[in-house]
């Protein structure tokens, strides 16, 4: 597999994504180019540890580095303040400095966490993302948006710090259980929708390969992925305008993974919120409804649920209003009109919003 660069142009802080499969054995020395600290801090969790922690260590290690490892329990339920403590408390033992960068080896709890770790640790550390999963691979290891979860919703507590490299080596899929990659390619198709029309029918024709583990498409489709995220926040660091486009399916999503205490994984939990915020467009008359039937199509194709949901419609609501992409009391709604392209409405009448929850119902 060629290696694939995808270059991050973000005002005073640019940063390359690479993309080549046996990336991880060869991370020291491209770290090395990057920083002259001394040591570095390794987080991974207790999933992929065993299976990528050592080479990894290994290859930091000949490359001089002193490697501080941190191993955090495996799962979104620990994505909390108890988690962050045991990461501080690791790293300032260990004798942490202002130069040591943290390397977040994992999925995208893994990169969350160590995300803001890395932002509130001394002021401020340099952080590389090296995901492992397609989920993290294409979206939550670009764009620096780090936190932790709390018990009102998902990913309330955190801050925006971009990393200074993305190591991405798509061997790491072969280790991947399938619902987590399904769920990864929840994102590919979220990213199609709002973006690309010609790679949505790509992904269509070609979504057998993904789900073969074909790496060099994998790898392709990681690339394109990243490279229509990129250029999404290179437009929007902060998420003040177009970068809420990053969130259709999101609103709903969220609301489903907390209400479910997240028995959904988020992939899973976006799907749905895809196919809800499809239905609210159709009846929002926004796009017709074949243009919806198609990305249902899709989303079902790549085995994601599409329906079936058992939680209470009350809930799923009332947890919308706590989401944290309200304005002025009002929820955001991003919705196709195309495929290819997506509107932001705040005008969303509760009716509308209720009827595409319980579209969801068994």
């Amino acid at each position: 597999m060629p290696l694939r660069t995808v270059h991050v142009n973000i005002p005073a802080h640019e940063y390359d994504v690479l993309v080549e499969s046996g990336l991880l054995s060869s991370a020291g020395p491209r770290l090395r180019r990057l920083f002259n600290s001394p040591q570095a801090g390794l987080i991974t969790d207790s999933n992929v540890a065993p299976l990528y922690a050592d080479v990894v260590r290994q290859s930091m290690e000949s490359a001089g580095f002193r490697c501080i490892s941190v191993v955090i329990p495996a799962g979104e339920q620990h994505k909390n303040l108890g988690t962050l403590s045991m990461i501080f408390d690791q790293l300032l033992r260990a004798g942490v400095e202002r130069s040591t960068p943290l390397v977040a080896l994992g999925g995208g709890v893994v990169g969350d966490i160590t995300g803001f770790a890395a932002a509130t640790t001394l002021r401020g550390l340099s952080v590389v993302q090296m995901p492992t999963t397609l989920l993290s691979m294409v979206d939550a290891s670009v764009g620096g948006k780090t936190g932790i979860d709390h018990a009102v919703g998902k990913n309330l507590i955190g801050a925006f710090h971009q990393p200074s490299a993305v190591l991405i080596d798509p061997a790491t899929l072969r280790t991947l259980p399938p619902r987590e990659l399904r769920s990864g390619l929840a994102e590919c198709i979220k990213h199609e929708v709002i973006r690309d029309a010609e790679g949505f029918a790509s992904l269509e024709a070609n979504l057998p390969r993904a789900i073969a583990l074909d790496l060099d498409y994998l790898g392709g489709l990681v690339a394109h992925n990243v490279t229509i995220k990129a250029r999404i926040v290179e437009a929007d660091p902060f998420e003040k305008g177009e970068r809420a486009h990053l969130n259709f399916g999101h609103t709903f999503g969220h609301a489903i993974e907390t209400v479910s205490n997240y028995s959904y994984a988020h992939g899973e939990a976006v799907a749905l919120g895809m196919v809800a915020a499809g239905r609210t467009a159709v009846k929002m008359g926004l796009i017709p409804a074949g243009f919806v039937d198609r990305i249902v199509r899709l989303i079902s194709a790549a085995a994601l649920p599409t329906g079936g949901l058992k939680l209470p419609t009350h809930e799923i609501v009332n947890r919308m209003l706590f989401d944290k992409k309200i304005r002025a009391g009002k929820v955001r709604f991003v919705l196709p009109d195309r495929i290819g392209h997506v509107v932001i409405r705040d005008d969303v009448p509760p009716h509308v919003v209720q009827g595409a929850i319980e579209s969801l119902a068994p």
